[in-house]
Parts: C-alpha cells; structure tokens; sequence
C-alpha cells in the first residue's frame, strides 16, 4: 500500500491568470449560446420524431444557418461531418433521445 503522506500534492493555480472575464463578458456569452440554441433547437425537434426509433442515442450536429444537420453514432464523427460541408460553422450537438442532451450534468 502506498503512503499517501510521502505523495506530494501539486497544484496547478489558474492556468491563464492573466485572462480575466469580467461579469458583463461572461453574460454577453451566455445570451450567445443561448441565442445560438434556440437557433438549432427547433431544427432538432421537428427531425427528431423520424429518428427515435432507427437511430436512438445517436448525435445530431446541427447547423442552424443551412439547417443542416449530420447524424452519426460517434459526436465527434458527426462535427467531421458537418466540418465537410460547412468549413468553420459553429454546431450544436443534440442526442436523439427524450430530452436532447449530449453531454452529461
């Protein structure tokens, strides 16, 4: 078993102190990403019923400009995708499940 005690902990402090966001930054982004899916939202719920059933779980990128939209079992194969076609357009992720969410709270 291994002491504990004798293992010296590191900490790594802030990475960039320098960079430093002030209240109003932080909110200005917030209400982007927020604008930005409520942008893509209505594209995924009008496709999502036709994929319930074949294609559960999967990711769905969407591209709210083109309403495009790229599904794949693998979210990062399905942002490839929708690189292909729309080189440098933002996505938003979906899973094709009830709730839509992607990642994990």
């Amino acid at each position: 078993m291994v002491n504990k005690t004798l293992i010296p902990t590191v900490r790594r402090g802030r990475l960039f102190p320098e960079i430093q966001w002030t209240e109003v930054q932080k909110a200005q982004w917030k209400a982007k990403q927020e604008e930005f899916y409520q942008r893509c939202q209505p594209i995924f719920e009008r496709v999502k019923p036709e994929f319930m059933e074949t294609h559960y779980n999967w990711f769905m990128a969407v591209e709210p400009e083109s309403q495009d939209y790229f599904i794949e079992k693998d979210e990062l194969d399905a942002i490839n995708k929708s690189w292909q076609k729309h080189p440098n357009a933002p996505v938003y992720i979906f899973r094709i499940n009830e709730t839509g969410v992607a990642g994990t709270i």
